[in-house]
């Protein structure tokens, strides 16, 4: 794991390196936070929040939100939403879904497929982008807000004073 002041990144050789990942990143992630997961079917979107999940303290199933638009999750005294955008068809169908109150101070927003409405979203505290490498994924955290930068340095800090395993 390679970290600078806005960025974070990483190669996740196989599922489980995934996993971990996301469970490495619930530490940082706090109300409030828009997060873009950007990567093509199969890159490991799911399966990195499936990991922050478990992070928060999830143990019951995270399933890929594809058909259903978004998972809702409650974790500690937190919202959890876990956005997929992909079958969307005109970014207008992100206001007529209702989404916009679900991004508040109490919840985090996960969001797969954010171009797809373009726009109309909050800007993104940390986009995560996967990219299918080698036979595992290339792991890219960009931060884009304050919030952001101050959760991945916290994130960067605790692995820093973390010993050595």
């Amino acid at each position: 794991m390679h970290s600078q002041d806005h960025t974070l990144t990483a190669y996740l050789p196989d599922e489980a390196a995934t996993l971990a990942m996301g469970e490495v990143l619930a530490q940082a992630l706090r109300g409030g936070l828009v997060v873009f997961l950007e990567g093509d079917l199969g890159a490991g979107k799911t399966t990195l929040t499936r990991g922050i999940l478990r992070g928060l303290g999830h143990s019951g199933r995270v399933k890929s939100p594809t058909y259903t638009l978004v998972e809702p999750y409650v974790v500690s005294n937190l919202y959890f939403h876990h956005f997929d955008l992909y079958r969307f068809a005109d970014p207008l169908e992100w206001e007529d879904a209702g989404f916009r109150e679900m991004f508040n101070p109490d919840s985090i927003c996960m969001v797969e497929w954010p171009e797809k409405a373009q726009g109309l979203l909050p800007v993104p505290d940390w986009t995560i982008s996967l990219v299918p490498q080698d036979e595992g994924r290339a792991f890219r955290l960009l931060t884009g807000t304050l919030l952001g930068a101050s959760c991945l340095a916290t994130l960067t800090a605790s692995a820093q004073t973390r010993p050595a395993a």
